[in-house]
């Protein structure tokens, strides 16, 4: 891994060198440019799906489908440009909880869904893993686009979509030149460098190329000896090739390699409860690698092919253990689309594999091969569009699956009504949230675990006039066979599934008022998530899941001027699992500033976030009076660990 380190600083370097080398073009370069990007402004309304295999406009999909523009992303990246966790939170209905307070693991929980049914994906390709420190390891750079799919999407992806899909698609090169270097500093030791550049290299094919340097300060913000913040240094590298074809062909060739070294745990020469030193660290290494490509067959319809390689490298240590690990995921697809009339219709195989090899627990390693057969059907009649989809997998430890999912798309004047009900799985692993946060060490060995099946269902109404924009979803889940962390001695826990059914019910409401320059937007959230306790066998609410949240967000922005926003941000009680200073949560409110002042190519950004100071550890310890069963020494994050930051700085662009 030391070894891999040297490889990316040089290969990040000449990314950056390419960048600068850019600003040598001639003038005549930075006007069409300007073009190019004023045309994608005027457009921005055309925005096309891939998530949802159809290749069709937002507003004529029948399965709802949230996008995150450019746009959207370049602010984001303002206020966050180390990783993706603020680019998908500010979703309503979407919740990024830290599962690892030590390391700063998050993971996505979608609708009151765990983050393991949540799958993320980027162009189509699994390249990430699972969430956990993932989805912190993702810098949003090249991002052009974010699809969010709510309610199992498992009659498409099979069956780690149990709760939906993230789909971060790529931005695509212009056809100029086109280049930006951007340096971030936080008030907490941080800072991010990126360098972003792509181009045509002849009329068939151009290169995009993103490398950036990430690194965080420990931080004891409550000086209990404990890091609050853990420390991290991270290099990303990603180059891509697009090529375009005759008729509609074209494909994508994409490489990645991320290192990172974290570290958390007691700060140097203090002690936890027990009198006993103990450091948590996390060193990381992906490579991967991804192709997707289409191409028109005929007299048939179109030929698509997805297939993609990943390989993640482990070195975790919690206090005295240590371990290494390997997990490696293989993936191929082909599928077949075609339309006429209107009717569209999708047919394809699938095939991945997930191996994993612990050196020091082996008793956990597994090998999964799956192999799919999948389809879809659309009918337009009018205003009223049906849907149906599904997908039959052979697991190779839980038999086989069957998927189905039926949506219906009606529009009738300013209003659009959506319709979906799902049904799909998930393979049980041994990395749940708290053992992902803790290790393997005090698991005992797996029994026969059934495989987690969920039925979905939403509602969704949006009623769009002039510069208002009204959306309220009605949604719900039933997730049989859960899986569940169970304790079985002060120093053991085991894994089991859940007695009864796993329940949430909730609804989104979102109104968004436009006026020349000016937004605002406003959502509230209610969800009611229960689970059986594992320890007592009665129903209870689901631990950390709140059950009302909120936001508001107003924001001006003039192009090629920039930008204010201001926002808030709501999150109600929380039932606490396992927590000896409380069962339930406080109420908080966070509130955030931003700013970005653009002077021709050179864009300034200051970003005020948890203006109020929220800390969790203004209220309790955020380590425990002794070692929890499962290993880990912290309580559950219920607030923001962080407290107020800053952070500020520049992106120029060539």
């Amino acid at each position: 891994m030391r070894n891999f380190k040297p490889f990316l600083a040089q290969s990040t370097a000449l990314a950056a060198l390419a960048v600068l080398s850019v600003a040598a073009t001639p003038s005549a370069f930075a006007q069409n440019h300007d073009e190019h990007k004023s045309h994608e402004e005027e457009e921005v309304q055309e925005v096309i799906i891939q998530a949802t295999r159809a290749s069709r406009k937002l507003q004529d999909e029948p399965i709802r489908v949230e996008v995150m523009s450019r746009e959207e992303i370049v602010e984001k990246i303002a206020m966050m440009p180390g990783n993706i966790a603020m680019l998908v939170s500010e979703t309503p209905g979407i919740r990024v909880q830290v599962t690892s307070p030590s390391l700063g693991a998050s993971n996505i929980r979608m609708q009151g869904m765990k983050g393991r049914y949540t799958l993320l994906l980027t162009d189509g390709l699994p390249l990430y893993g699972g969430q956990s420190l993932g989805l912190l390891q993702t810098p949003p750079t090249d991002l052009g686009q974010v699809e969010v799919i709510k309610g199992s999407a498992s009659a498409l992806y099979g069956g780690s979509a149990l709760a939906g899909v993230i789909n971060l698609v790529s931005r695509r090169p212009s056809p100029e030149l086109e280049s930006e270097l951007l340096f971030n500093v936080t008030s907490r030791g941080g800072q991010d460098l990126t360098a972003y550049s792509s181009a045509p290299i002849s009329e068939r094919l151009s290169y995009s190329i993103t490398g950036g340097y990430h690194r965080q300060d420990q931080n004891d913000i409550d000086g209990d000896g404990w890091i609050d913040m853990a420390g991290y240094e991270r290099w990303t590298l990603r180059p891509r090739l697009f090529w375009y074809g005759d008729n509609g062909a074209k494909a994508l060739l994409t490489l990645g390699a991320m290192t990172e070294q974290r570290d958390g745990g007691t700060v140097s020469g203090r002690t936890v409860a027990d009198g006993t030193t103990f450091r948590e660290a996390q060193d990381s290494r992906r490579l991967d690698a991804g192709l997707t490509a289409q191409a028109p067959v005929e007299g048939v319809g179109t030929l698509h092919v997805r297939a993609s390689t990943l390989s993640q490298r482990h070195n975790h240590r919690f206090g005295e253990v240590t371990d290494r690990d390997n997990h490696n995921t293989t993936f191929f697809e082909t599928s077949l689309t075609g339309e006429k009339g209107g009717t569209s219709w999708v047919a394809g195989v699938a095939w991945q594999g997930d191996r994993y090899r612990s050196k020091r627990y082996s008793g956990f390693n597994y090998d999964y091969t799956v192999p799919g057969v999948f389809g879809q059907v659309e009918q337009k009649m009018g205003d009223l569009t049906l849907a149906g989809s599904a997908r039959l997998d052979d697991h190779s430890e839980y038999g086989s699956q069957f998927s189905p999912r039926v949506s219906m798309l009606y529009r009738p004047g300013n209003w659009t009504v959506r319709a979906s009900v799902g049904r799909g799985y998930y393979a049980p692993t041994p990395f749940v949230e708290e053992i992902e946060a803790a290790g393997l060490a005090r698991l005992s060995p797996l029994g026969r675990l059934e495989a987690e099946e969920a039925q979905t269902a939403s509602v969704d109404l949006t009623y769009t006039a002039g510069p208002l924009e009204a959306n309220m979803t009605l949604f719900g889940s039933d997730i049989d066979n859960a899986v569940q962390l169970q304790e079985t001695s002060d120093t053991s826990v085991r894994l089991i599934n859940a007695i009864g059914v796993t329940r949430t019910r909730g609804s989104e409401l979102r109104l968004r008022y436009r006026h020349e320059a000016f937004s605002l937007t406003g959502s509230y959230v209610i969800v009611d998530a229960t689970e059986t306790d594992p320890a007592t066998g009665l129903r209870r609410d689901m631990p950390d899941t709140p059950k009302h949240t909120g936001g508001l967000v107003a924001m001006w922005e003039e192009h090629g001027k920039g930008r204010i926003g201001l926002e808030a941000y709501y999150t109600g009680r929380q039932i606490l699992e396992d927590n000896p200073y409380r069962t339930e949560s406080k109420p908080y409110w966070e509130l955030g500033a931003m700013g970005e002042v653009k002077l021709g190519k050179v864009s300034l950004f200051l970003n005020l976030e948890n203006l109020l100071n929220v800390r969790q550890t203004k209220h309790d310890p955020l380590v425990r009076p002794r070692r929890a069963p499962d290993g880990r020494w912290t309580v559950d994050a219920w607030q923001p660990t962080e407290g107020f930051t800053a952070n500020a700085g520049l992106r120029v662009r060539f």
